[in-house]
């Protein structure tokens, strides 16, 4: 007995001393916000007290930037203390497998000794047995102050994350009447609806300060506020449209504040007091490392920052990095580089316009009018940059231009600074063995073929051979037609990342590229049958490029045949009003279901019937009604068990159906006249589950299993005709069936 209260007072001592002997740790972080929305650096539609606060007590960094522009890519990084991009980590929701031998930052703050508590940081954009969230003492909603969740006797690390500031808090209306104060970035047109989203995000970002003021008056009401360093920074920038998940300023040059108490003075920056600023360079890829140290603890070798803080600290760096991929379903691929005042960006996808469609960002009301606007032909060349295809290269001097407005490429009296910014990031990406240089499909395919997960694929120059990526994506980007024959060579290399790059240099040629069609034509052949992403859609634009009509039925019979539904679709999104034809084409000939390709038609404005959004046809249409008999078996078969008049044809039998019919199998025939308002060419088309046959006056036009399929008729005002509808239902599906058209007036459209 004596010897298990011995054990326990000496385990208790142990806690004592490490609660006595290292600071608390209280990590704030507020969600999509640049130094812009920050009143102590120099914000001016906000006022944020509380975090100015802060500054005046700890150390407010002027250059901090996120390596990512977005959030769960930015995640990843700071809970592995790698860039993602090493990984194959970069795109949102990648999911990405990654080894075991990657170690996380909070179970190194554990083995430290701290009680580790997140309220709440999730979504680390990655797939691993270890599963990271263990590594939590405490996961959960404990605002404000999760500290209390700590078990006695031990310092704490808490992730208190603050989420009124994210882009969501930027949707809806306002009236505030602050709108007409709001000062816009110089890249955004001067419209209501901006003004209005401005205004609704200023009080979001107030109101994270407000939060962040809250967290602090607990502390010290928990008399812990001399015993903690306090950490604030946002996750990245934004969130206004043009700032998060871009790598202009707007979206990675991030506050950083850290107070640190009085009895931690030997941690403060070097020759720095209290309410002074620091203006070395810190990267979010540098603080996973430097809390682990400021912790006591071991420091994977693997880690990639640098330590900024405490005795430990490593020595200032030069140069930021940060890197770009696909966000939601849009491909892209960018990276920067840039000291205190110079950034180079380097767009690996700039047929891609920077403001291509994201579903997410135009739930803001000021996206859609920016769009809108632009479509209207009321930008100007700053206003209408975004929606337009990017330039390989762009370098901006942050000084004079924090908004990133004015390309300083080509201009001679940078040219020194140009070439070391190049060297710099071509030697990053050699660091971290950039896993971009393959587009994502791609990337995970030969991983998975050679039983590997990105991570270790990409240390591997016999199967990830980065440097030549590197050099052939530099000449597809130069956009030089004396590299054609190099990239007709190209095409007919063993290694797709070879061809990739090959089809993005023609066709980036465009019409420079009209000597390699053949050689095009036989890669777009051997992309299709052997289902290559990426390489089918590329190649036939690129062919359009150089030989509309070709490419343009290159392009039409994929996108009839639905292949590879996103990559075609980002193409026929990025070619603008080049795809207008093509659309029309097929909406002549096929419904609109749930694709992205529909998605793209539907924002076009070219005249669709869509299988949810279209209504049906009117009452008004059948002057006399609708026969339906419903039969319990298909094909119309066997006995009627339900005669009645139906007033038109549109339902969904999701709950009770008519007495004596069963979802697995039942059909129903409707007959009667059908009388339209206009003359001329009508489309028509049904949706049903599972089939539909019409006929009109006779003649049939949709027959069997059409779902997708429409058809065009001429009709004369006024003019009643016979109609018959046949529909199936079998299997158990959810029964549904709809009758739907497009009237003339309809069809008649005008480019926008």
């Amino acid at each position: 007995m004596k010897k298990a209260w011995l054990l326990l007072i000496g385990v208790l001592s142990t806690l004592n001393i490490y609660a006595a002997d290292k600071p608390n740790i209280l990590w704030i972080t507020s969600e999509d916000n640049s130094i812009s929305w920050i009143s102590c650096y120099r914000s001016v539609n906000t006022k944020t007290p509380n975090i100015d606060k802060l500054a005046t007590e700890g150390f407010r960094y002027l250059n901090c930037f996120d390596n990512a522009a977005v959030c769960a890519p930015t995640r990843y990084t700071w809970l592995t203390g790698m860039h993602a991009i090493s990984c194959g980590t970069q795109e949102m929701r990648s999911k990405c497998n990654i080894p075991k031998d990657i170690v996380y930052y909070n179970k190194q703050l554990q083995k430290a000794g701290y009680f580790t508590i997140n309220c709440s940081k999730t979504d680390y954009n990655l797939s691993s047995q270890d599963n990271p969230m263990q590594y939590w003492n405490f996961q959960g909603n404990a605002y404000p102050a999760p500290w209390r969740k700590c078990k006695k006797g031990l310092p704490f690390f808490t992730v208190l994350n603050i989420g009124e500031s994210h882009e969501s808090r930027a949707f809806g209306n306002t009236k505030d009447p602050r709108t007409k104060e709001m000062k816009l970035h110089p890249y955004h047109p001067d419209i209501p609806e901006m003004r209005e989203t401005y205004a609704i995000y200023a009080k979001a970002v107030e109101n994270m300060d407000r939060l962040v003021g809250k967290a602090v008056a607990e502390l010290k009401k928990d008399g812990l506020y001399e015993d903690t360093i306090i950490i604030y920074n946002s996750d990245h920038g934004g969130v206004l449209p043009r700032s998060k998940r871009f790598l202009y300023s707007s979206g990675v040059h991030c506050p950083l504040i850290v107070r640190i108490p009085e009895k931690w003075k030997h941690l403060y920056p070097n020759g720095k007091k209290p309410g002074e600023t620091v203006d070395r360079i810190v990267s979010f890829i540098d603080m996973p490392k430097t809390w682990i140290s400021l912790a006591g603890g071991d420091v994977p070798d693997i880690y990639q920052g640098r330590i900024f803080l405490g005795p430990d600290t490593d020595p200032d760096k030069e140069y930021h990095f940060s890197w770009r991929g696909r966000a939601d379903a849009r491909f892209d691929c960018v990276r920067m580089v840039r000291n205190e005042r110079f950034a180079y960006h380097k767009n690996y996808a700039p047929f891609a316009p920077a403001g291509q469609f994201l579903q997410y960002m135009h739930y803001m009301k000021a996206t859609g009018a920016w769009e809108k606007y632009h479509k209207a032909g009321k930008t100007d060349e700053v206003t209408g940059r975004f929606f337009e295809p990017r330039v390989s290269e762009e370098l901006y001097d942050n000084d004079k231009d924090f908004h990133n407005i004015h390309n300083l490429i080509g201009k001679k009296e940078h040219k020194k600074i140009l070439a070391k910014l190049k060297a710099e990031m071509r030697r990053q990406q050699l660091a971290c063995f950039d896993s971009g240089l393959l587009p994502e499909k791609i990337r995970n395919a030969r991983a998975a073929k050679h039983n590997m997960t990105v991570y270790e694929m990409v240390r591997d120059p016999e199967i990830y051979p980065l440097e030549k990526y590197l050099d052939a994506a530099d000449l597809a980007l130069a956009r030089d037609k004396t590299y054609l024959n190099t990239f007709i060579k190209n095409l007919t290399d063993d290694d797709i990342g070879m061809q990739y790059w090959a089809v993005v240099g023609l066709l980036l040629l465009e019409k420079d590229a009209a000597p390699a069609i053949d050689a095009l034509k036989k890669i777009h052949e051997i992309a299709i049958e052997k289902r290559l992403p990426y390489l089918a859609p590329y190649s036939a634009w690129a062919i359009f490029k150089a030989d509309k009509e070709g490419g343009e039925n290159l392009l039409y019979k994929m996108l009839e045949n639905q292949f590879e539904d996103k990559d075609l679709a980002n193409v026929l999104d990025w070619m603008g009003k080049e795809s207008l034809p093509l659309l029309r084409r097929y909406t002549s000939v096929k419904m609109l279901s749930g694709h992205m390709t529909s998605d793209v038609i539907r924002r076009s404005g070219v005249p669709h019937i869509d299988a949810h959004r279209t209504p049906a046809i009117p009452a008004s249409a059948f002057p006399n009604g609708l026969k339906g008999e419903y039969f319990k078996e298909i094909d119309c078969k066997g006995d009627i068990v339900l005669t009645r008049t139906d007033k038109n044809i549109d339902f969904n039998w999701s709950g009770k159906l008519p007495e004596g019919l069963s979802k697995k199998d039942f059909s129903v025939r409707w007959s009667g006249k059908l009388k339209s308002t206009e003359s001329g060419k009508h489309i028509i088309a049904a949706s049903c589950d599972v089939s539909a046959t019409l006929l009109i006056d006779g003649k049939p036009l949709l027959e069997g299993n059409q779902r997708k399929d429409i058809s065009h008729i001429e009709l004369e005002a006024g003019k009643e005709v016979d109609i018959l509808i046949k529909h199936n239902e079998k299997r158990g599906r959810k029964a549904h069936t709809k009758l739907m058209w497009l009237l003339p007036s309809a069809l008649k459209v005008k480019d926008f």
